[in-house]
């Protein structure tokens, strides 16, 4: 049965043309998934089938769903139709959800808006949808907040309001991006389950196109706001025609040879040795003990030579992002000592200063972690301030131009503005920050996982470069399994705040041991081989 018929769609915003000729076709019980770079036209797609566009908006072309036409219909009508109808599941449920409502609520306010139904009915309707998509109601009560659930369960909460009204198409854009490995791969499944359960259409939009491969029927590609090829998924894996198609699948695979690192000293550059971090729980009760820990981190000890690249790989809420902190000296720990070249980052309850400056992060968002009313110029040369003595006008200057060139940019970019540039223009800024004093270890906090996979094997060569040119020692935080691989020499395995698995990353990640570690590179979406074109050879990749 055709349950969306998109045919000859055009749209401009304030005269700029956006989308061009979309034409697209989906049935009851279908996955179709929509996959590109950013700024492709892939959400504008999904947004016009909602008729959620912003102003100065004008289209063309014809919209069709459930028989009717979407573009004819006036706001009243597609607000009886949006969430009961169509429901969406945006790629940022923190930002989707209410903060200071319960997920109760927010999934019962749906439920009272489109339905005559009464509160304690739409009450107990909000039970079994949450229910239903993990959430069970003896460890999630609908009493919680959207701040006390980890980034997979506020998405399961999304996907409950989504869903709750059984919607016939549901449209997921980016769904997963942000979650780890293991929880992608619950919300796939349970994504996958709900269309053929409830024999519902969904448009799947992602740039993750592993995930596409291994849950869409059909496949849309697109560039520059046209779809580009369309075919079922085997077919066009295995019979791409346009270079654009062949050059993202190529980018997906991509594999940097990183140089090897110079001759390792006889004393590490960084140290943790048995490390313990705790972190004081809220009372619940008077009459519950006065003092209740969570310990984030249990006796984690690793060392770092110099010049080699080290990836961290764990779940959400595995001590990743603790162990980030406490290396970085913005937290003390419990137990164990961190060294860094055989001084501790923090000392006398207070972080290590001449330690602290030798260190630099760069963070998943780099817009961010910028501040937008200062030029590129300032935001990169920020880590001067942590020098004993800073240096001249003119070195800055100089420093300035060497690590914009360094990092692929022009010395002019100094005197633009942050949002001058693409995510991926950002992101070699945000390195470019990190390097420009030469530290001696840098984090890379889930650095790429935002990036489209073209962007993302820019930023990976990037990488491989600098570490040619600079000898860079670095800690690579990343749920992403295939970059880990590519683009570090060692990888540690956290779990519930301990390291279970440790040694060279292409061993580890093909051969794991743990029981852990082998369902993480299970649950890991995987991408047929498909040969490789290079990706020069493509339109714009920033």
């Amino acid at each position: 049965m055709r349950l969306l018929s998109i045919e000859n769609l055009c749209l401009s915003i304030h005269q700029k043309p956006v989308l061009k000729n979309i034409h697209l076709k989906m049935n009851a019980g279908e996955i179709h998934a929509i996959t590109g770079e950013s700024g492709s036209g892939k959400s504008m797609t999904a947004l016009s089938v909602m008729r959620l566009l912003p102003n100065g908006s004008q289209t063309k072309g014809h919209i069709e769903f459930n028989g009717t036409d979407v573009l004819g219909q006036s706001e009243k009508q597609m607000c009886a139709v949006r969430g009961n109808e169509i429901g969406m599941v945006f790629q940022e449920p923190m930002t989707a959800l209410n903060p200071v409502k319960t997920i109760g609520d927010q999934v019962r306010e749906t439920i009272v808006i489109h339905t005559a139904m009464s509160k304690i009915k739409a009450e107990q309707r909000a039970r079994e949808v949450l229910t239903r998509v993990g959430l069970p109601q003896d460890k999630f009560p609908l009493s919680r907040y959207p701040y006390q659930l980890s980034g997979g369960q506020r998405q399961r909460v999304v996907i409950a309001i989504a869903i709750a009204l059984r919607p016939r198409l549901l449209i997921a854009d980016e769904p997963t991006t942000a979650l780890d490995v293991t929880t992608q791969a619950k919300i796939l499944d349970l994504l996958s389950s709900l269309v053929s359960e409830n024999n519902m259409a969904m448009l799947m939009i992602s740039h993750d196109l592993a995930v596409v491969a291994e849950l869409a029927q059909h496949i849309s590609v697109m560039y520059n706001g046209e779809i580009i090829e369309t075919a079922g998924t085997h077919s066009l894996l295995g019979h791409m025609q346009h270079d654009y198609t062949k050059a993202l699948f190529a980018a997906s695979h991509h594999v940097v040879r990183l140089p090897e690192p110079e001759a390792t000293p006889s004393s590490p550059l960084l140290k943790v040795q048995n490390i313990s971090k705790d972190y004081r729980l809220p009372i619940k009760s008077v009459f519950a003990p006065s003092k209740r820990y969570f310990r984030a981190l249990k006796n984690v000890s690793f060392e770092i030579a110099r010049g080699e690249r080290v990836g961290l790989v764990g779940e959400s809420g595995c001590g990743k992002s603790t162990l980030a902190r406490a290396i970085l000296g913005l937290e003390d720990v419990q137990e164990g000592h961190i060294l860094l070249q055989g001084q501790p980052v923090y000392r006398t309850n207070k972080p290590n200063l001449s330690v602290r400056r030798k260190m630099q992060v760069v963070f998943q968002d780099p817009f961010g972690s910028f501040n937008p009313r200062h030029k590129v110029g300032r935001l990169i040369s920020e880590p001067f301030h942590l020098l004993p003595k800073r240096p001249s006008v003119v070195d800055r200057q100089r420093a300035i131009s060497e690590t914009l060139t360094a990092v692929g940019l022009h010395s002019s970019d100094a005197e633009k503005y942050i949002h001058e540039f693409s995510g991926g223009q950002r992101q070699r800024i945000a390195i470019a920050r990190a390097i420009i004093i030469r530290p001696h270890l840098i984090l890379f906090d889930e650095a790429v996982s935002a990036l489209d996979v073209s962007v993302r094997a820019r930023i990976m060569d990037l990488l491989a470069d600098l570490c040619k040119l600079y000898d860079l020692t670095y800690i690579f935080i990343s749920h992403d399994l295939h970059v880990v691989r590519s683009i570090t020499d060692r990888v540690l395995i956290m779990n519930a705040g301990e390291i279970v698995e440790r040694g060279a990353a292409d061993e580890v990640l093909a051969y794991p041991t743990h029981p852990y570690t082998k369902a993480l590179v299970a649950a890991a979406p995987k991408l047929p081989y498909i040969g490789t074109i290079s990706i020069e050879r493509r339109f714009a990749l920033e």
